[in-house]
């Protein structure tokens, strides 16, 4: 089976920001200044952001 070029770092990404939004819908959208758990959890949303514009860059990219 062949996976299409960019489609494992969108999935990843898409599983990541779920996972993080998650754990910020839990606790909470506050941020106290000295908690660094929220700070945490929007740098990896960010993250997961990052590898779903990535990863639907290279599928638009290789769309052949």
């Amino acid at each position: 089976m062949r996976v299409k070029e960019g489609l494992i770092p969108t999935a990843l990404g898409t599983a990541v920001t779920a996972g993080a939004i998650a754990l910020r819908a839990r606790e909470g959208f506050r941020m106290r200044r000295r908690d660094i758990a929220p700070m945490i959890e929007t740098a990896v949303i960010g993250f997961g952001l990052a590898h779903i514009v990535l990863g639907a860059i290279d599928l638009a990219e290789h769309r052949r």
